[in-house]
């Protein structure tokens, strides 16, 4: 697998989300809980060395079972986890973005991961539940710079981030990592992604395969048909020739459905169905 830096992080650009491994909608205990811990340990087998997960899926859900797949981990591995939300008992997600709440979310984090030091947090930014909407980020991030400080997690990112956003907080904290929505239809951070890319910055788009509603595309089948792969296994593909700095958290708590993702890794796309492809945003 090719790879990229966090920070002083060298991960694998073909990684694994762990979201799905909890019940559903993110929330209560997985319909199968030793096939998600078997998932686990097929993708760190396989040579998946970058997890992300958060304490808020389930919640502590798929922490706790990242830690009883995993731990003790393998010295490669980097598992970045997310902070910012809370959910209520009707599965909402809520905002939980006060110094106090993101200090409770890291030593939630440390405890259920079994950890001393969280490798990458992201801040998940809740200006907006749905997306990425504009507002002051530098209380949340001087926070989390403090709890770095402190020694309890060793690199900051942003998740749901608007780039005015990812440049306040750039000049608050060192960032190593912008993690939106993105993929082949979703295209609104192409200008953003080429600016961290520039400043070799990661970039991690979450739904890469369309999140809860998968890519349709007839394109994106018939460029699959072409090249003998799955329309997500180019979907995933497409991802990892847009920029070297994407990098890839597919989830899935399936081993074969695992096995298919991983496989995208190897898949190259010609120039012609780059160009097929890039036409699929317009069309949608």
């Amino acid at each position: 697998m090719s790879t990229f830096q966090l920070g002083d992080l060298t991960v694998n650009r073909m990684g694994y989300g762990a979201m799905q491994l909890a019940g559903p909608h993110v929330f209560g205990p997985p319909q199968d809980r030793a096939q998600a811990l078997a998932v686990l340990r097929e993708a760190v087998a396989s040579g998946v060395n970058h997890i992300d997960t958060s304490d808020f899926y389930g919640p502590h859900v798929t922490n706790q079972l990242i830690r009883e797949a995993l731990h003790p981990y393998r010295d490669d591995l980097t598992i970045v986890t997310k902070i910012g939300a809370l959910r209520g008992s009707d599965a909402s997600w809520l905002p939980a973005q006060s110094p106090a709440q993101l200090e409770a979310a890291v030593h939630d984090n440390l405890r259920n991961l079994g950890l001393d030091v969280l490798d990458v947090v992201n801040m998940r930014l809740m200006f907006d539940v749905m997306g990425p909407a504009e507002g002051d980020v530098e209380a949340l991030i001087t926070k989390l710079a403090e709890l770095r400080e402190r020694g309890l997690i060793r690199h900051i990112g942003l998740s749901n981030a608007t780039a005015a956003q990812v440049r306040q907080a750039r000049g608050i904290a060192p960032i190593v990592c912008v993690q939106n929505q993105y993929n082949l239809v979703h295209r609104h951070d192409d200008a953003l992604i080429d600016e961290l890319a520039r400043d070799g910055i990661a970039y991690v788009p979450f739904f890469p395969l369309g999140g809860f509603t998968p890519l349709q595309s007839s394109q994106l089948a018939e460029v699959a048909a072409q090249l003998a792969a799955t329309p997500m296994q180019v979907a995933l593909a497409w991802l990892l020739q847009r920029s070297p700095n994407i990098l890839l958290i597919p989830g899935t708590s399936s081993v074969a459905h695992l096995r298919q993702n991983l496989a995208a890794d190897k898949l190259v796309l010609p120039a012609a169905a780059v160009a097929r492809l890039n036409g699929v945003a317009a069309s949608a």
